[in-house]
C-alpha cells in the first residue's frame, strides 16, 4: 500500500472531526440514526443539512462548505442520485474520506465513485455498508444503531456482510473488538488495505475476515502474510463459493465471487483459518482470543463428556472435519484410571459419568490429567452447560479450577446454543474460559486451534527472467500444438515424453521413427483426444501406423503428434490455471479421462515448496495408488514432487500470459515420471475499446 493510500485510510479510521451529509431530527430517519451514533462517538461531529438549522442542540451546516472547521471523514447518508455531488463537494474541502451508506446502484455510478475517489485519494468505505467502529479512538461511523458500548478486545474484524457486521457486534460472546469495519461494496478501500492497517496495531489479537469477494489479492495476501510472521491469528469465512452463491453475490453486488478451490489455496498460503459458516467462525474466533495456546509438540484434542452418546457423536464430528484426538501417554491413562467410577475405560474422547458422585473433583481431576498430556494441545469439558435447577455449578467450577494454575487451552463446548445457562456461560467467559456453542462448530474450533500457527509460504522467489521474457513472447503467437507445449514444460524441469508433429503420412512415418516404436498417434485437432477417438496407443511398426493415421486423418484431420510409448503407472494431471480473482494457481489432480468426473484435485498459490508439493499430493483421495496400492509397487514421489514445484515456477514466471497449462495424463511410476499429454492455453487479452 502506498504512503498516500495507508494515510487516507488512517485519516478515515482515526477521524476526529467527522461531517453527516443527511443528519435529520425526524424519528425513525437514517439521519436520526447517524446522529445518535455520532452523539455516542469521541469525534466531532458535524451535522449537515439545508433544511435544518440545529439537530438535537447541535449547529447544522447547510452544505460541507460551510463547515466551520476541516473535516477528516464524510459521512454520506443521501440518495444515489446526490453521492457524487456530495463525495466531490467532501474532497473540495479537503476531506480525505468518506463512508458511503447506499447501494450505488448501476455500474456508471459505481465506476464514477471510484474515479472521484482515485483522483482526490479519498478511503472510501462502501458503497453498501453500515459503517464502523474505531474501539480504541471511541469513533463511531455508523448509519446504525449498534451495541453501545461495543466490547473491547484485540478483534480486528472486516465484512463484506452488513446484516453479519450487526450479528457479530451483538453476540454476546467472550471477545471484543478494537475495530469493526462493515466494508460492503469496496469500491475504493478493500480487505486489503484494512489489513494493512490493523496488522500494523501491535495491540491487534486477532483478524476476522468475512468476505464474498477477493480484491487486490496481492496486497490482501501480503498483508496476511505479515499477520502470519507477527503471530496474529487470521480467521477467514469466504462465502459465496457454491455456483449458486456465486450468482447471488454477483447479482446483489456486482462482483465476482470466489471459488472454494481459490480461497482454501489463499487460507493455506498465508497461514489463515478457514471458517465454513458463521457458526464456526464465531467459535474459532472465542478460542482463540482466550489467548491460549498449545504445549510445542502437542497435536490433537481432548474432550471430557458426560454421556456415552455424545462423545460418540463428538468423535463422529471429529471424523467427518479430520480434527484428531490426541494419543494420551501410558501416565495419563493409568491417572484416568484411577479416577474413574467402575465400568468406565480411560480414554480420548473420555466418558466420566459414572454414579455422578463428587462431580466437580472427578472432573476437575479428569481435565487436569488431559491438560498434562504432553501430546494435548487443547481441552474441552464437552457437556449440555444447561441450568440446573437445584444450582449445581460443578461443570463450572471444575474448569475454572483447572484454568487457575495452567496455561493451556481449556473450553467448554456445548451443543445447543439455545440450552446454554447465560448465568454459567458469562461466569466462564469472565475468566476467559471460551463456551463454543455448538458440537459440530466447536470441535472445528478447537481443531483449529490444536493445528495453529499453520504453516506459511515463505522466503524469496527466484525468476529466470531471460526464460520467462522468451516464453512471454512465444505465447504471444499462435500455432500451440501438444509438441509446443512439451518443450514449455521441459523447459521447466518437467519430464515429458519424445514427441513430433506430423501434417501428413510421412511426416508421421519420421517422426515415429525418430521418437522410437512403438508409439502413440494422437490427433492435434481437439483439446479433448480421448473423447473423439483420438488417441490409439502402442502403434508397433509402419505398417500399422499407416493405417492408424490414415483413419484419424480422415476423421479428425492430418494434423498429429507421435510420441513414444510410456511405462504403465499412476495416472495424475498437474497443471496451472489463471482464476480472476486469485491469479495463477497450481492444480494437482486425479489424471487421465475420469479427471473432471472424479473432480479429486487440490490447489496452491505459487511458490508450492517441495513440502508443500507433497502434502497437494497426499491430499487427494487417490493418493493411495502413488504409495502402492494392494501390492503395486510406489511411484517415485520424489520425480512427481519436483514435477509439481516445475509447474510452480512456470506459475510464478508465466502466470500473467496464461489461462491454462495442463499435463495430463501424467504418468507417475516407480522408476520415472512423464508427461505424456499437455495442454497450453494463452491468456486471452482484452481488445482495448
Amino acid at each position: 500500500m502506498t504512503d498516500s493510500r495507508r494515510a487516507a485510510v488512517a485519516a478515515m479510521l482515526e477521524a476526529r472531526s467527522v461531517a453527516l451529509v443527511g443528519a435529520s431530527p425526524k424519528p425513525g430517519s437514517f439521519g436520526m440514526r447517524m446522529m445518535i451514533e455520532a452523539r455516542r462517538s469521541k469525534a466531532r461531529m458535524h451535522p449537515v443539512n439545508p433544511r435544518y438549522d440545529r439537530i438535537d442542540g447541535i449547529a447544522c451546516a447547510p452544505s460541507l462548505a460551510a463547515v466551520d472547521e476541516p473535516v477528516d471523514l464524510v459521512l454520506l447518508g443521501v440518495p444515489d442520485a446526490a453521492l457524487v455531488g456530495e463525495l466531490k463537494a467532501a474532497a473540495a474541502i479537503g476531506a480525505r474520506s468518506a463512508v458511503i451508506f447506499g447501494s450505488a446502484h448501476g455500474s456508471q455510478l459505481r465506476q464514477t465513485i471510484t474515479e472521484t475517489a482515485a483522483d482526490t485519494g479519498m478511503a472510501v468505505c462502501g458503497a453498501g455498508c453500515m459503517g464502523f467502529v474505531n474501539n480504541v479512538t471511541g469513533l463511531r461511523a455508523l448509519g446504525y444503531l449498534e451495541p453501545d458500548p461495543l466490547p473491547a478486545g484485540g478483534v480486528s474484524l472486516v465484512t463484506h456482510s452488513g446484516s453479519a457486521f450487526s450479528t457479530i457486534l451483538r453476540a454476546r460472546r467472550g471477545f471484543g473488538f478494537r475495530l469493526a469495519v462493515s466494508s460492503g461494496q469496496e469500491l475504493v478501500t478493500t480487505t486489503a488495505d484494512y489489513v494493512d492497517y490493523v496488522v500494523e496495531d501491535p495491540d491487534t489479537t486477532l483478524i476476522a475476515l468475512l468476505l464474498e469477494t477477493p480484491r487486490a489479492v496481492g496486497r490482501l495476501r501480503a498483508g496476511l502474510h505479515r499477520a502470519a510472521q507477527r503471530d496474529i491469528p487470521v480467521v477467514i469465512l469466504p462465502v459465496g463459493h457454491s455456483p449458486r452463491g456465486q450468482a447471488m453475490v454477483a447479482a446483489h453486488s456486482g462482483a465476482l465471487a470466489g471459488d472454494a478451490a481459490g480461497w482454501q489455496a489463499l487460507c493455506t498460503d498465508t497461514g489463515a483459518v478457514r471458517a465454513s459458516d458463521m457458526a464456526e467462525f464465531v467459535d474459532t474466533i472465542e478460542l482463540f482470543e482466550a489467548g491460549r495456546r498449545r504445549k510445542t509438540g502437542s497435536i490433537g484434542i481432548a474432550t471430557v463428556h458426560d454421556s456415552g452418546a455424545e462423545r460418540a457423536l463428538c468423535a463422529d464430528i471429529a471424523h467427518d472435519l479430520a480434527v484428531d484426538f490426541a494419543a494420551l501417554t501410558a501416565p495419563t491413562v493409568f491417572t484416568l484410571r484411577e479416577m474413574l467410577d467402575e465400568g468406565l475405560e480411560p480414554g480420548n474422547p473420555l466418558d466420566v459419568w459414572g454414579t455422578g458422585a463428587d462431580t466437580r473433583r472427578l472432573f476437575g481431576g479428569c481435565l487436569r490429567a488431559l491438560v498434562d498430556d504432553p501430546g494435548v494441545a487443547v481441552t474441552a469439558l464437552a457437556v449440555d452447560l444447561v441450568t440446573e435447577f437445584d444450582d449445581d455449578t460443578a461443570y463450572a467450577d471444575a474448569v475454572l479450577d483447572v484454568a487457575a494454575d495452567t496455561d493451556a487451552p481449556l473450553a467448554v463446548l456445548a451443543s445447543v446454543p439455545s440450552a446454554i445457562d447465560p448465568a454459567s456461560a458469562k461466569r466462564l467467559r469472565d475468566n476467559r474460559i471460551p463456551v463454543l456453542e455448538g458440537a459440530r462448530s466447536g470441535v472445528a474450533a478447537l481443531g483449529h486451534l490444536a493445528c495453529w500457527p499453520l504453516p506459511a509460504t515463505v522466503g524469496p522467489t527466484h525468476v529466470d527472467t531471460a526464460r520467462a521474457q522468451r516464453w512471454a513472447a512465444r505465447l504471444a503467437e499462435p500455432g500451440w500444438d501438444s509438441p509446443s507445449a512439451f518443450e514449455l514444460l521441459a523447459d521447466y524441469g518437467i519430464p515429458v515424453t519424445s514427441s513430433r508433429a506430423a501434417h501428413n503420412v510421412v511426416e508421421a512415418l519420421a517422426a515415429a521413427q525418430a521418437v522410437g516404436y512403438p508409439v502413440a498417434v494422437k490427433t492435434l485437432g481437439s483439446e479433448h483426444k480421448s473423447d473423439v477417438g483420438g488417441v490409439i496407443l502402442d502403434v508397433p511398426d509402419p505398417d500399422a501406423l499407416r493405417a492408424v493415421y490414415g483413419e484419424m486423418a480422415s476423421r479428425l484431420g492430418p494434423s498429429v503428434s507421435v510420441d513414444a510409448m510410456a511405462p504403465a503407472g499412476v495416472e495424475i494431471s498437474l497443471g496451472v490455471v489463471r482464476d480472476d480473482n486469485f491469479g495463477a494457481l497450481v492444480v494437482v489432480a486425479a489424471g487421465g479421462t475420469l479427471v473432471e468426473l472424479l473432480a479429486d484435485r487440490a490447489v496452491a498459490c505459487a511458490p508450492v515448496s517441495r513440502e508443500t508439493a507433497v502434502e497437494l499430493l497426499r491430499s487427494l483421495r487417490t493418493a493411495p495408488l502413488l504409495a502402492g496400492w494392494r501390492g503395486a509397487p510406489a511411484v517415485d514421489m520424489d520425480a512427481l514432487t519436483a514435477a509439481v514445484v516445475g509447474f510452480s515456477q512456470l506459475a510464478i514466471e508465466l502466470g500473467e500470459h496464461l489461462d491454462a497449462v495442463e499435463a495430463n495424463p501424467v504418468i507417475a511410476s516407480p522408476a520415472a515420471v512423464v508427461a505424456v499429454d499437455a495442454l497450453v492455453i494463452p491468456r486471452q487479452k482484452m481488445a482495448p475499446r
